[in-house]
């Protein structure tokens, strides 16, 4: 009966974390998703800037477009952590995005650039000269470059 009961303690145990196994790459991506949030909240304390940054969050806010000297599409992304970041998107060298809508999640690819708003992501788009890392924008599994 002793032996019975010890095997019945551990399988009910085992069983118990066995689910836990089936979500280790849901874990992961979301450490990789925080991971992303830690790289900017660090940008944004220290007051860094000119770093290649990635990253993924809902659309807060649609500004209006920048039209001094280069157009750029202008968004308010907050990312998991609560941090905002503006998305300033050179729209004369890359594809606007229409459909944005607030509320839409995004990610983004570009150079971090701090400010006391909680930083700016430019860049997010290829170089024309070939000089800057390509950056992107991913809206409604859509690639603008």
């Amino acid at each position: 009966l002793f032996v019975i009961a010890v095997g019945y303690f551990l399988y009910s145990n085992v069983t118990q974390y066995h689910p836990f196994e089936s979500n280790v790459s849901t874990q992961r991506a979301r450490s990789s998703d925080s991971r992303h949030d830690l790289i900017l909240k660090d940008a944004f304390q220290r007051r860094t800037s000119n770093i290649q940054v990635e990253g993924e969050g809902i659309i807060s806010k649609i500004l209006p477009d920048d039209t001094d000297g280069d157009r750029h599409q202008k968004v308010i992304v907050e990312l998991n952590s609560g941090q905002t970041i503006l998305i300033a998107h050179n729209i004369d060298l890359a594809g606007r995005i229409d459909s944005i809508q607030e509320g839409d999640p995004i990610a983004f690819n570009g150079e971090y650039e701090w400010n006391e708003k909680g930083g700016l992501v430019h860049w997010t788009h290829h170089d024309p000269n070939g000089n800057h890392v390509a950056g992107w924008l991913k809206h409604d599994g859509q690639i603008y470059q």
